[in-house]
């Protein structure tokens, strides 16, 4: 395994900017990435109360049916007392969802790890698993790469129900066939089976997309001792219900904080990444048929398509006594993680941080100062066939991502045109033309049926004549079928539908061919967290 870094051309302003202009910085965030800012953080944080033993002890709770390692509880018990986390999240998808998922748990683990020394206190990795989210085909689906294209794989059975993914419960006979099919794709290696078994085992433990999420990358990523906990876990929700209220209550100032910012934020050409209202709750109610968003109407918090509508004081008897029955959007859910975890950084993905630049008064508002923020680690794996076909090519990872592989691509099938073919082809169809416009003229007396004939008489010699030159045409890529092959597969393992491989394909098809052992020995590279692109050759 061997770790090289690449400058992508990157078209995300918020990342460049994020990266490289501190006034951006500045008027979006608390803290800079740097290392300066964690003896600063640590310092707020220790001037901050924390429930700390009754958080310890729901993580403790919600992982137990997991399993626990001895790295696992001996982060449990630092949390309890001292520790500080840093934290990330992610959607509940199908064998774990897009390889980001398990690169920003890598992200998590390592600048815990990194902090942990450097500041000599216990630095804990946090997972936090957004369960609550209801929008299930987001996460029902995974890719395969056949024949340089990416091929989506989705989980069919339908849930009516707006249900929190934590709610939704599978079929396992149905999610059995599923990741049957979706390995028989993957192909036969020597790990197949058993990581196989160990994924159909866990489809058996579990019965929500939660669960099976996290049974999976608890597997990964146990002898970390990286603690999960689900946003929809119910005991959460009581830990939570004190900030609850206090949501509900500033809920009018929060909408407008993150409004003003939000046009502030456009102004400088970043765009609008969640679209605030001024008449939003941010918060949903969780309903007998799914997860609803709230808004604010007439003094009241409805939501108008099912009818609802609480009062400020209903709204408040809900935080203190049932507060599972209330979840946080995009602008609260940072805020609650913030109240809840001493967060000393918090490991994000491009659209994550764009979000979060919105809510730095929101944080304020609720005597908080925004975490340190991270940007999760960027990783490209590349297959030692794929290795093998770029040397042959005299390509490089950075030439997949450019474009330069596609248009090379391009340009070999526009040699290998037989132009003289082409040539006596076209000269054929307009010989065939002249003649039929004669035949046409002689014919004019006999009537539009004859006419039509004769139009319908050309168009199947034309479409013989192009199906001959299809043939041709396939003909020839079939016999270069290897070095087109070649071009495919390295833009379908490296840059599938013009997209980071991370952003599509799950982990499982590179344990399939690497083994096992692959979550350890990415752990072991020395990542640094610099912005740039890493590129692992397997």
């Amino acid at each position: 395994m061997k770790l090289d870094v690449l400058a992508l051309q990157g078209n995300n302003k918020v990342m460049q900017s994020y990266n490289n202009d501190k006034e951006f910085l500045h008027t979006f965030f608390d803290y800079g990435n740097e290392s300066s800012s964690y003896p600063k953080r640590v310092e707020e944080l220790k001037g901050r109360p924390f429930e700390r033993s009754q958080l310890a002890e729901t993580v403790r709770s919600f992982m137990e049916p997991f399993g626990i390692s001895p790295n696992t509880d001996k982060h449990l018990k630092e949390l309890a007392e001292n520790a500080v986390v840093v934290i990330g999240g992610q959607q509940a998808g199908v064998l774990t969802g897009p390889l980001y998922s398990v690169h920003k748990a890598i992200t998590v683990i390592l600048l815990a790890r990194e902090q942990r020394k450097a500041l000599d206190v216990p630095v804990v990795p946090v997972f936090w698993v957004a369960g609550e989210d209801h929008d299930l085909n987001e996460i029902n689906h995974t890719y395969t790469e056949l024949n340089g294209r990416a091929m989506k794989q989705q989980y069919r059975e339908t849930f009516v129900l707006k249900l929190m993914a934590s709610d939704a419960t599978y079929d396992s006979v149905q999610m059995t066939s599923f990741i049957k099919d979706v390995f028989s794709k993957y192909g036969e290696t020597s790990y197949t089976k058993d990581l196989k078994d160990e994924v159909l085992e866990a489809v058996q433990q579990e019965e929500t997309f939660t669960g099976f999420f996290v049974r999976l990358m608890n597997g990964l990523f146990r002898e970390e001792g990286l603690l999960f906990i689900d946003s929809a876990y119910k005991p959460l929700r009581q830990l939570e219900a004190s900030y609850f209220i206090r949501m509900i209550e500033e809920s009018e100032q929060l909408a407008a904080k993150v409004v003003d910012k939000e046009k502030r934020f456009a102004a400088q050409g970043f765009g609008e990444p969640i679209s605030a209202e001024m008449d939003a709750a941010n918060l949903f109610y969780v309903h007998e048929t799914g997860r609803v968003l709230l808004s604010r109407k007439d003094g009241y918090f409805v939501n108008d398509s099912l009818g609802l509508r609480f009062t400020t004081a209903e709204m408040l008897q809900i935080a203190g006594e049932q507060p599972w029955l209330l979840s946080n959007n995009v602008a609260t859910r940072p805020i609650m993680q913030d109240l809840v975890f001493p967060v000393l950084a918090f490991v994000g993905g491009p659209g994550e941080i764009a979000y979060w630049a919105l809510l730095k008064e929101a944080f304020h508002l609720f005597g908080l100062k925004m975490p340190i923020i991270v940007p999760r680690i960027s990783i490209t794996l590349v297959t030692p066939q794929v290795k093998q076909l770029l040397d042959k090519n005299s390509f490089t990872v950075g030439d997949v991502m450019s474009g330069q592989v596609f248009t090379a691509r391009e340009q070999f099938v526009e040699g290998l045109q037989d132009e003289d073919f082409n040539a006596v082809l076209d000269e054929t169809e307009q010989i065939l033309r002249v003649q039929y416009e004669k035949i046409a003229e002689l014919s004019e007396q006999r009537g539009t049926v004859m006419q039509e004939l004769l139009q319908k008489n050309l168009s199947l010699h034309t479409k013989q004549l192009d199906y001959l030159k299809g043939k041709a045409d396939d003909a020839l890529l079939l016999k270069h079928d290897a070095v087109l092959r070649a071009f495919s597969t390295m833009e379908g393992e490296l840059f599938p539908e013009g997209s980071l491989q991370e952003r599509l394909y799950a982990p499982y098809a590179y344990l399939n061919s690497y083994g096992p052992t692959l979550i350890k020995d990415l752990l072991q590279l020395p990542f640094e967290m610099d912005g740039t692109h890493k590129v692992v050759y397997l």
